[in-house]
């Protein structure tokens, strides 16, 4: 906090030193502002700190509260810490001061501002201030004035006005602390004075001299200012002055120089610059301007504030020019600079200018909608700056939204005429600086720079329709979608009026690269006109879809053939099929056909344009497609009429399942709709041969060998020859995951490196040694008998080995990467096929076929959770569990007529629920679970015929239905016994396997959905608490039963003797469970006191003293208080030498209560001595300090009131200690040996509210150690005899 801040926050004092009254008045007036509330001084806290909205409301408070006091000694005080706050050392809290002042002064107008400017004057007086303040002086001069200044009064007040430009001016010399901040604030105050006031203070302010002038950009404004409001009294003053003169123009690159190097960091557009273009224009010099300060001046500075000075100036200039100007700027240098720095600022911590020339093109365009040729005129201006073909605005531009109709259709005009006859020498070309790309001259050639600018105009007209689908007029979104058609598959012979697409020729002519670029963006374009058509199909010309038209415009096409022809001509065969195609959509058009009319029109159009594209495959699927639609709606027509639909007798859907397969292995997500779209229609039809099609793709049997021949690979080879090449450490270093194991030594990494060789490339090279006599018994005469031209032919050797073999490893490097992308694909594929699993089980849930589908789901969870390492295994993962869950298991509607399955879905229960015991996680295993518990559901609301007869002979043979029946009527087709064999060898595995995948909330969803399943496995239950097995199996078992009997399911199974009786038998189980496991942890507990208590200073021993009486308090034994500092009491044995030298430190004897003192060695008073409202604290210590005075140690063991138990004793509830401890006071036992005659008769004194009652527990301790419910139902339990028992022994002394 500087001294500033602190002076701040003292009392304030009179409004100036030369004020009335007063020396006297004073200390009235600090005492006063003593009583000012802390919230009042809080707001100057508040208004400085870093969040906007606690500073503004914080000021808008204060003035609030001063608006209730206008005339108190807070407005001073306000004024004065404000004032203060000018000066302040943090910069934040400068401008935060200012702003409240000027608000203060905007409210109360009846202060006046020459006062005001006198305060800060004389606080901040710069030829007074100290060395090391005038920093902060200067700033609070500054601010000071702007204060002023935002409050809307300065202009006002000439008076005040005058002071300020003064003390503005005086600061202006002060360019090292304030640079040009002063003579901002003085242009800007001046801007907003009227012309008198400006043309009187005119020669005051304006320097005459034109170097002052040009010096900085600030006195250019004030010159521009006058320029601007007083152009008379500016030429009297100075003369005819043109700033765009020659000898002017480098003084003027000079100013914008420091002009944009001053806004560097706001990244702004500063106001010279825009009052310079203002004045150019206005006096119609703005070609002189645009290029010589703009072009050849600041571009030529390789300077890039400047160059960022020139992009704003551009964009500010758009909505300033003429059409011919905008030609003009637009085909200049600045266009071009722009173009070079898109291309270069690629990195991510570039600047990158693209986003605010959007900006300024989107403001312009959307002001000037109304004139659709300049509209026109700079979006092909920034479309025609390219960089070797491609231009440097993104296909997809925000800014087209703007565009007017008229406008819009001329640029696609321009666009689909540069597409044809590519105009190169019309674009501004960049050059930008690429080495690499320069060495190679195929790169520049024309050929590239074609194929770019047509790919980037295809992919613009596609965004175009994208984007503005709505705004755009119908008839240029069929202009657009028939020239892609048409370019994509079709080469124009020669005109025709009929084809307006023939009219141009091609100028450069499109090769397959291109056409193929042209053919995806079709595609695209056709999903995106299909979606919109889906949305809104009344917006299309007789609501016909935007596939059929085009197929329409195509056949069109085809019957052309002498002006029009196909790039790649159907056969005979192919266009039957197209004829058949064309005659089958006539009669899916028929009043009288199906909704999934629809669907079945979709696919043929769309695989009926795809026959332009692959023309072999298309006919193929035309012709099953054309058979699958007629056997369909026949098969249709005769069911209705015969009202006997055999599935068997429906191979179309099979046919039609292996199509829409087809479909899905390619790459397009219109395939992928439409494929969904009609087997979403299809799939009640659905047979089992057809389901197994789908079910093959996503089988994980097929697809485990591969990915075992994706992930099993050898590198050993590389391994070897990255040693052979790079013998340096560092080389070892950089192989991968061995790194680590090679790191050990020399000897290792030859160890490891033999290991991994190929046996067949080291018996190569031993070969190649040998032979160039290399290996040999005595290394050193070897090395002197090899020859120079022995070493050549050896390294020849060694060289042409080496490069074979890193042929190899290339080789199989290749063979790794094809099998990763067969595989990526094979996900991919097996990702889209999900979809028709996802229409079934949705559309269809109640059909039997649904039910095959559990296990391959379940199949490829478990692949996926092994192997869920890429991105595409984890969404093959998320999907199939979506399905499988949410869908299937979770599903309302489910499978109800059953026929013969019975018997195969008990088995596949079975299987399921052995298979979750095997599981290695629980997160696998429970999907198989509740894949039994659906099947579960399943059988007992499913119906089989066979399973209704016998039923229905059950209930006739009797006229009382038995409690068998009614399971058995309850159950539908589920086979009690079998499926209660199931569960209950499940239940059992959980409760003696170790570590079994099962866990307590998969049964308890099975008893809450199957209470009657429960009803049977709850005796397993049971046995399970007390019965052979670890500890961790029996507190399962005991969490499971106590759950499950908290269910209302499993009791309303129950008549009320039932569930009397299970009840009992788990009180009973319980109790023995209890009491054989107490008697035993109770005196190994016991056994462990005395060692916990001698290490209670230890690391962690205070934990585990503190879970040891968590223990002891659940047996019934309470934890003992003990004392804070037992040290600090004195002893009776004591002198008073010793007892004065310990109470040093503490408080003196006249400070301290006798009392305590003095009834220690007093006996114990009776019941009538002893006020009731004696404090519980001194009757503790009163009952707790003579035990330490006759000699006897405070321990840290069971309170003398608490029972012990022995280890050979049972343990006893909290219940039966009471009972004990109340017989035992009837005999007049004392509770505790160790306590004196007088201390007894002290407790029997006391009141009932005392501390001590009857028991040495207090009631609240008594409530929390008081057992759960289950636990004290054993005590209601007892017998009469046990009660007996308990009182002969509570008697005993």
């Amino acid at each position: 906090m500087s001294v500033a801040e602190m002076g701040s926050r003292e009392p304030a004092e009179p409004l100036s030193s030369g004020d009335a009254t007063q020396n006297s008045a004073r200390p009235a007036d600090r005492h006063g502002l003593l009583k000012h509330s802390r919230e009042f001084l809080d707001f100057f806290w508040d208004i400085v700190k870093p969040e906007q909205e606690t500073r503004l409301a914080a000021t808008e408070k204060l003035l609030e509260y001063l608006r209730a006091r206008p005339k108190g000694s807070e407005m001073k005080y306000a004024l004065k810490r404000l004032i203060t706050g000018l000066g302040v050392g943090r910069e934040t809290a400068r401008p935060c001061y200012s702003l409240a002042l000027a608000q203060l002064l905007q409210s109360f107008e009846d202060l006046p501002l020459c006062s005001i400017l006198q305060q800060m004057q004389e606080k901040y007086d710069l030829h007074q201030v100290k060395k090391s303040m005038v920093r902060p002086a200067l700033f609070a001069n500054l601010f000071g004035v702007l204060a002023l200044f935002q409050s809307g009064r300065l202009v006002k007040d000439q008076e005040a006005l005058r002071k300020s430009v003064k003390l503005l001016q005086a600061l202006a010399q002060y360019q090292n602390h304030l640079q040009e901040q002063p003579w901002k604030a003085l242009v800007d105050i001046l801007s907003e004075v009227s012309e008198a006031t400006l043309e009187e203070m005119l020669p005051e302010v304006l320097s005459t001299d034109l170097d002052a002038m040009f010096s900085c950009p600030e006195q250019l404004g004030l010159f521009l200012l006058a320029q601007q409001k007083v152009p008379s009294r500016l030429k009297k003053l100075v003369g005819s002055i043109n700033l765009f003169s020659d000898e002017n123009v480098p003084r003027l690159v000079n100013v914008l120089k420091m002009a944009a190097s001053s806004v560097k960091k706001e990244r702004k557009l500063p106001t010279v610059a825009l009052e310079l273009l203002h004045l150019a224009l206005k006096e119609n010099e703005f070609l002189r301007f645009w290029k010589g300060v703009v072009e050849q001046g600041l571009l030529k500075l390789q300077f890039w504030p400047a160059s960022y000075l020139c992009f704003r100036l551009l964009g500010a200039a758009l909505p300033l020019l003429t059409k011919e100007q905008l030609q003009l700027v637009m085909r200049g240098d600045v266009i071009r600079h722009y173009g070079e720095h898109t291309c270069t600022a690629k990195l991510p911590d570039q600047f990158k200018f693209a986003t605010e020339m959007e900006e300024y093109v989107g403001t312009f365009l959307e002001g000037c909608r109304d004139d659709p040729e300049r509209q026109l005129a700079v979006l092909v201006a920034f479309s025609s700056a390219t960089n070797h073909g491609l231009p440097v605005v993104p296909t997809f531009w925000r800014v087209v939204r703007f565009l007017s109709p008229q406008a819009l259709q001329g640029y696609v005009a321009w666009l689909q005429g540069m597409f044809l006859q590519p105009d190169l020498d019309s674009l501004i070309d960049l050059s930008t600086d690429n080495p690499k790309k320069a060495q190679d001259a195929s790169q520049h050639m024309p050929k590239r720079a074609v194929f770019r600018l047509r790919k980037w105009i295809i992919l613009r007209l596609v965004s175009l329709v994208d984007n503005l689908y709505l705004e755009m007029e119908e008839a240029l979104t069929e202009e657009v979608a028939r020239f892609c058609l048409f370019h994509s598959f079709f080469v124009t012979k020669k005109p025709t009026s009929q084809i307006p697409e023939t009219r141009q020729q091609l100028s450069f002519p499109l090769e397959s690269q291109a056409r193929e670029a042209v053919s995806s963006a079709f595609f695209s374009l056709l999903q995106t006109l299909s979606t919109q058509f889906k949305l809104a199909p009344e917006q299309t010309r007789g609501g016909q879809p935007w596939t059929y038209r085009l197929v329409q415009f195509a056949d069109l096409l085809l019957n052309h053939s002498h002006s029009v022809s196909l790039v790649t001509p159907l056969t005979a065969q192919q266009c039957q099929a197209w004829d058949r195609m064309l005659q089958t959509l006539k009669e899916l058009e028929a009043p009288s056909s199906e909704p999934r009319a629809a669907a079945f029109q979709h696919l043929l159009l769309l695989v009926g344009i795809h026959l332009f594209k692959s023309p072999t495959e298309s006919c193929d699927l035309l012709g099953d497609i054309q058979t699958c639609i007629r056997k369909s709606l026949g098969e249709r027509c005769r069911g209705s009429r015969t009202k006997v639909i055999d599935p068997q007798e429906l191979p179309w859907v099979e046919v039609l399942v292996e199509i829409l397969l087809a479909l899905l292995a390619q790459p397009s997500h219109l395939m992928r709709q439409v494929a969904r779209s009609v087997f979403g229609h299809v799939c009640s039809h659905l047979t089992p041969r057809a389901l197994q099609l789908i079910l093959d793709v996503l089988s994980p049997e097929t697809s485990e060998d591969v990915d075992d021949h994706v992930v099993v690979t050898d590198e050993s080879d590389e391994r070897w020859l990255k040693a052979a090449e790079d013998k340096s450490e560092d080389g070892e270093e950089n192989r991968g995951s061995e790194s680590e194991d090679q790191s050990d030594g020399g000897e290792s990494e030859e160890e490891e490196r033999d290991r991994d060789v190929d046996q067949g490339f080291r018996e190569q090279l031993m070969s190649v040694l040998q032979a160039g006599k290399a290996l040999s018994g005595e290394e050193s005469e070897d090395e002197e008998e090899l020859g120079d031209e022995a070493m050549m032919a050896l390294d020849q050797s060694l060289a042409s080995l080496f490069a074979e073999q890193k042929l190899r490893i290339q080789a199989r490097r290749d063979e790794k990467s094809k099998l990763q992308k067969e595989k990526a694909l094979r996900r991919d594929f097996q990702i889209r096929v999900l979809d028709l699993v996802e229409v079934l089980v949705t559309k269809q849930p109640e059909n039997v076929l649904v039910l095959e589908l559990l296990e391959p789901l379940l199949g490829i969870i478990r692949r996926s959770l092994r192997s869920s390492s890429s991105k595409q295994e984890q969404d093959l993962l998320h999907k199939t569990a979506r399905i499988f869950t949410h869908h299937l298991c979770r599903g309302r509607r489910y499978c109800h007529d059953l026929g013969d399955r019975v018997e195969a879905l008990h088995g596949q229960v079975a299987r399921l629920v052995e298979q979750a015991g095997r599981q290695p996680d629980s997160s696998t295993a429970l999907y198989h679970f509740n894949a039994s518990l659906y099947l579960l559901r399943v059988l007992k609301g499913g119906t089989a015929k066979g399973h209704v007869h016998e039923t229905q002979e059950v209930l006739e043979a009797g006229t009382d239905p038995s409690p068998s029946t009614e399971g058995l009527q309850a159950a539908g087709c589920l086979d009690l016994n079998l499926t209660i064999r199931i569960y209950s060898s499940a239940l059992s595995s959980f409760l003696t396997k170790r570590h079994s995948p099962l866990t307590v909330p998969m049964f308890l969803s099975l008893f809450s959905r199957h209470p009657v399943l429960c009803k049977s496995l709850l005796p397993i239950l049971v046995q399970r608490v007390t019965g052979p097995g670890r500890p961790r199996q029996q507190a399962q078992a005991c969490l499971l039963l106590q759950k499950t009997l908290s269910m209302r399911e499993v009791r309303l199974c129950f008549q009320d003797p039932e569930w009397k009786q299970l009840i009992g038998q788990v009180l009973t189980k319980v109790t023995e469970k209890l009491t054989l496991d107490l008697t035993v942890l109770l005196g190994v507990l016991q056994g462990q006191q005395q060692g916990l208590q001698q290490g209670v200073h230890s690391t962690g021993s205070s934990r585990l003293l503190d879970l040891y009486w968590q223990a002891m308090k659940t047996l019934g034994v309470q934890r003992p208080k003990l004392e804070k500092n037992p040290k600090e009491i004195p002893s009776a044995t004591q002198g008073p030498i010793s007892r004065k030298r310990k109470k040093k430190g503490f408080l003196p004897e006249t400070k301290k209560r006798k009392k305590h003192r003095s009834e220690d060695d007093m006996p114990a008073a009776t019941g009538g001595s002893q006020p009731p409202g004696t404090g519980r604290k001194r009757k503790r210590m009163k009952a707790k300090v003579p035990a330490q005075a006759n000699g006897t140690p405070t321990t840290k063991g069971p309170a003398p009131g608490t029972p012990t138990l022995s280890p050979n004793t049972p343990a006893k509830f909290p219940k039966l200690q009471k009972k004990k401890q109340k017989l035992s006071w009837v005999n007049g036992a004392p509770s505790s040996p160790t306590k004196p005659a007088g201390q007894k008769q002290h407790h029997k004194a006391l009141p009932k509210k005392g501390v001590l009652d009857k028991s040495p527990l207090s009631t609240l301790a008594r409530n929390k150690a008081r057992p759960p419910l289950v636990i004290r139902s054993l005590s209601l339990l007892q017998s009469g005899t046990k009660k007996k028992a308990q009182l002969r022994k509570a008697g005993k002394p």
